[in-house]
């Protein structure tokens, strides 16, 4: 039986490998690295640099090119359902053809794969195809280094938390008093007014990484020009806030 290891490898700090995610990475015979091309290439070298610390010779590394995604067509579920689609072609003829009966194979995950990541539901209707196990060794996400960087919890007593995405913050503004957001390439932060307080982090755990919070209306000029600066710099960003609505005087 071919076996796959999903590992969570964190937000960007090495150091948030946890111990099970090296051990994971310890036992893999062969590791699936998907290329984003040279804009990304920190996306890629933190998955080597850590196969490198904690792989177990003799491994071996096959890359793949990822798929590009159309980033443009208003019709943005079905882009995402096409690039899924063929994502999973890439990942069938690896596992097909790159794992052996009886080897462990490892995908490095970006943060944790069950928080906003498609690398599970790709696996799925590759295991239409295949035959393999999997098992999943969660990471630190994006969301958890957010708050632990900006000192703040996630929850608050008896409030509930909306984790969306910036698409759908601008169609339906803020539908709860905590409100994360993955991935906001428009800033629609701007339109859920003046009684939030916005934390605010993008490259979180990397030597880029960048913070700002308070309230919106302060300081969401001076987010939207960090943050173009920044994409403008590196080629992409990827960027996690939580907006919380303050509580009114009296």
């Amino acid at each position: 039986m071919k076996r796959l290891l999903i590992i969570g490898i964190g937000a960007g700090d090495p150091d948030h490998l946890t111990l099970q995610g090296v051990k994971a990475i310890a036992a893999a015979d062969v590791f699936f690295l998907l290329d984003k091309g040279e804009v990304k290439h920190d996306l890629t070298g933190l998955r080597h640099d850590l196969i490198e610390a904690h792989g177990r010779p003799p491994y071996r590394v096959v890359e793949a090119r990822d798929p590009d995604r159309d980033r443009t067509t208003p019709a943005y579920a079905d882009a995402v359902r096409d690039w899924r689609s063929r994502r999973a072609r890439v990942y069938e003829a690896l596992v097909r053809e790159e794992l052996a009966d009886g080897q462990t194979g490892a995908f490095l995950v970006w943060g944790d794969p069950g928080v906003y990541d498609s690398t599970l539901a790709i696996l799925e209707e590759v295991a239409e195809l295949l035959t393999f196990e999997y098992e999943v060794i969660p990471g630190i996400s994006s969301v958890s280094a957010l708050t632990a960087r900006h000192a703040t919890s996630l929850t608050r007593v008896a409030r509930p938390v909306h984790i969306t995405t910036g698409r759908r913050l601008a169609e339906e503004g803020a539908t709860a008093d905590d409100v994360l957001v993955m991935l906001d390439a428009h800033c629609s932060f701007a339109g859920v007014g003046d009684d939030f307080h916005i934390y605010w982090g993008a490259y979180l755990g990397t030597p880029d990484e960048i913070l700002v919070s308070g309230p919106v209306a302060e300081v969401g000029d001076r987010i939207r020009e960090l943050r173009a600066e920044a994409r403008a710099r590196k080629g992409w960003i990827m960027d996690t806030y939580l907006l919380r609505r303050t509580p009114a005087a009296g």
